[in-house]
């Protein structure tokens, strides 16, 4: 096995976000309000470059990869992606955030190809106001997808919602009733400024540090991390049987234990979500032969990794919208 990645601060990162795709078949206020739009002809990962990223990551000891977009299941080959992925002696962990769209349709097919978590996408338990947020009347639909995947053997589902002031901010308390008795994981993640969305960030921007303490105060309790976790505050409360994950990038010490890389569908290494550019890894990835290659270009690329993003001074980076590396 190779050197464990490590960058100058010292952070090991045993997580890496893989897009397979930047196309979605959403609208969401936040990311893609006027749907996605191709730029030229672009050609994103194939399935053996797929295999060459998750063999180099898992040889340095990365042990969870999640799945992303766009929206990962417009792949026409994604549960072939997942086998794929999951079938590496080295991965312990294979995620996947959805939208929901696919998911009753195919949730038994990804959990018997590997899949062994998801996310889902809600931002709201209002019919109208789903449709409202994200462009597609599909909230019933959806909601059965992740019926479907309790069905399918999944003991957990994620359920993501991004707050939004006035939008959703409202529906906290449906939400906790929500998850009294469901073993949801609900994620209420804080609203990130893009470089496309900032009248948008700043008219709808909720800060989530009120809905911690509050959750405190109700008798939340926090539980300790893991190393593959992903950045979520995760709270747990004797009287549900669900949790609650709090998403707090403008929070002091949010990138301290940053365990993250990502790469996008076109083949680039991006350090942070917020960062200035990719690292383009494309031309390592033609054959098996050049893993030592590959491995050494991430290893070097990790040393210029910056200690924290800053959005809190309104520095966006290179980041156009979330579908564009994969949130």
């Amino acid at each position: 096995m190779a050197q464990q990645l490590k960058d100058r601060f010292q952070r090991q990162f045993y997580y890496l976000r893989l897009s397979v795709t930047d196309v979605c078949n959403f609208k969401c206020q936040y990311c893609l309000p006027d749907g996605y739009h191709p730029n030229g002809r672009r050609s994103f990962l194939t399935l053996a470059e797929i295999e060459r990223v998750v063999a180099a990551f898992a040889a340095c000891g990365t042990n969870k990869i999640r799945l992303t977009g766009g929206e990962p299941s417009m792949r026409r080959d994604f549960t072939d992606i997942i086998a794929a992925t999951a079938s590496h002696p080295d991965i312990d962990i294979v995620a996947t955030t959805t939208n929901g769209y696919r998911l009753k349709d195919n949730a038994q097919a990804w959990r018997d190809a590997g899949l062994s978590r998801i996310n889902v996408s809600i931002d709201s338990l209002d019919p109208r106001q789903f449709a409202l947020i994200t462009g597609q009347d599909r909230f019933r639909s959806v909601m059965e997808g992740i019926d479907a995947a309790f069905t399918a053997g999944f003991d957990k589902v994620k359920v993501n919602t991004v707050l939004l002031k006035s939008l959703n901010s409202h529906e906290i308390g449906g939400f906790l009733e929500w998850i009294r008795t469901r073993p949801i994981q609900l994620r209420f993640i804080e609203l990130m400024q893009t470089g496309e969305m900032d009248k948008f960030f700043q008219r709808y921007h909720q800060s989530g540090q009120a809905i911690k303490q509050q959750l405190i105060e109700q008798g939340w309790q926090l539980r300790e991390r893991s190393e593959n976790d992903g950045p979520a505050q995760v709270f747990y409360h004797p009287d549900y049987l669900g949790e609650i994950g709090l998403i707090l990038p403008y929070e002091s010490g949010f990138c301290l234990s940053c365990n993250r890389l990502r790469i996008s569908a076109l083949g680039k290494l991006h350090l942070c979500l917020f960062g200035e550019g990719g690292i383009d890894l494309r031309d390592l990835l033609q054959q098996d032969a050049q893993q030592a290659q590959l491995i050494a270009q991430i290893q070097s690329s990790l040393q210029q990794k910056a200690q924290t993003h800053y959005l809190h001074e309104g520095n966006t980076g290179a980041t156009p919208h979330l579908a564009s590396i994969g949130g």
